[in-house]
C-alpha cells in the first residue's frame, strides 16, 4: 500500500496509540487521531485530533463524517482504544463486563460500521484491530479482558472474509504486556472474594512487575504501522515476548503451555 494514505487511529491521548499516530505522520500519511475531550488533549505534531467517544454511537458517526468531509476518504482504520480489568471471573460483575466489552469490542463494531460504507465505495481499505496475546492465550484473573480480546480475534477473522470482495482487508496486532499508563493503572473488579485473595495478589504483583520491565510502546507502534501499510497477513505479533508466545501457543503441547502460564503469574 502507498504511504500517502488517510489514517484514523483511535485512542491517541497516550501510549501505543500516540506513538503510532506520530509514526504514521512521519511516513507521510494524513493522520486523524481520536481523543475523548479536545479541550484537555495535548497536541500531536502532524496529527489532526478528532473528538470521539468510541462508546457513543453518535460521537463515532460524527467523527467519521468529519474526516470524510475533510479528507474525502478513509484508507486505514486502526482500532487501538481499549481498557483492562483485573479480577477473578467470579468477582466480575455483569456491569463491569458490559463496560469492558463496550470499550474493547462494541467500540470496534461502531467504528467499523461507520467507516466501511466509505471504504466499500472507494473499493479499498485496511482495518487494523489491536488485540493482545491474551486473544489467543488465557491469563488468570484477567478472564473478561481475555474474553474481550478473543472476541476481537473472532470478529476480525470473520470480517476479513466478508470485506475482501471490496478490496478491504482486516488484520490483527497482538502485543504482549507493554509499558503504558493503561496497564500500570489497570482497574480491579469492585467485588472481592476472600478465597481468591492470595492468588489474586500473586497475579497482580507478577502483572505489575512484568509491566515495569516491559518494552516501551515503540515496538508495538512499529508493528501497527507495518500491519497497516505493508503486505497483508492476518496476524502481526511484535518482536520479543509476543512473537515467542505466539509460537509457543502454536507448536507446544497444551500441558507445558498451561504450566508456563501458571509459573509466569506465580501460581503453584
Amino acid at each position: 500500500m502507498s504511504e500517502s494514505k488517510v489514517v484514523l487511529i483511535t485512542g491517541v491521548s497516550s501510549g501505543i496509540g500516540r506513538v503510532a499516530a506520530e509514526k504514521f505522520a512521519k511516513r507521510g500519511c494524513t493522520v486523524f487521531g481520536t481523543v475523548r475531550n479536545l479541550a484537555t488533549a495535548s497536541s500531536l505534531p502532524g496529527v489532526k485530533l478528532i473528538e470521539m467517544d468510541v462508546r457513543d454511537e453518535a460521537s463515532v458517526q460524527r467523527g467519521i463524517q468529519s474526516i470524510i468531509t475533510s479528507a474525502k476518504r478513509i484508507d486505514i482504520l486502526v482500532n487501538n482504544a481499549g481498557m483492562t480489568l483485573i479480577g477473578a471471573v467470579e468477582e466480575t460483575s455483569t456491569a463491569e463486563a458490559v463496560s469492558l466489552f463496550d470499550t474493547n469490542v462494541l467500540s470496534i463494531l461502531r467504528t467499523i460500521q461507520a467507516a466501511l460504507p466509505h471504504m466499500r465505495a472507494q473499493r479499498s481499505g485496511r482495518i487494523v484491530n489491536v488485540s493482545s496475546v491474551l486473544g489467543f492465550l488465557p491469563a488468570p484473573y484477567m478472564g473478561l479482558y481475555s474474553a474481550s480480546k478473543h472476541a476481537v480475534e473472532g470478529l476480525s477473522e470473520t470480517l476479513d472474509h466478508e470485506v475482501r470482495q471490496f478490496g478491504i482487508r482486516v488484520t490483527l496486532v497482538e502485543p504482549s504486556f507493554t509499558k503504558t499508563n493503561l496497564d500500570l493503572n489497570a482497574p480491579k473488579t469492585g467485588a472481592v472474594i476472600a478465597d481468591y485473595a492470595n492468588e489474586n495478589s500473586l497475579v497482580s504483583g507478577a502483572f505489575l512487575n512484568t509491566i515495569k520491565t516491559a518494552p516501551e510502546p515503540e515496538t508495538v507502534a512499529n508493528t501497527i504501522v507495518n500491519a497497516a501499510l505493508g503486505k497483508w497477513r492476518m496476524r502481526h505479533t511484535p518482536a520479543g515476548q509476543a512473537s515467542l508466545l505466539s509460537k509457543l501457543r502454536r507448536f507446544m503441547p497444551a500441558g507445558p503451555v498451561d504450566s508456563g502460564i501458571r509459573k509466569t503469574f506465580g501460581l503453584s
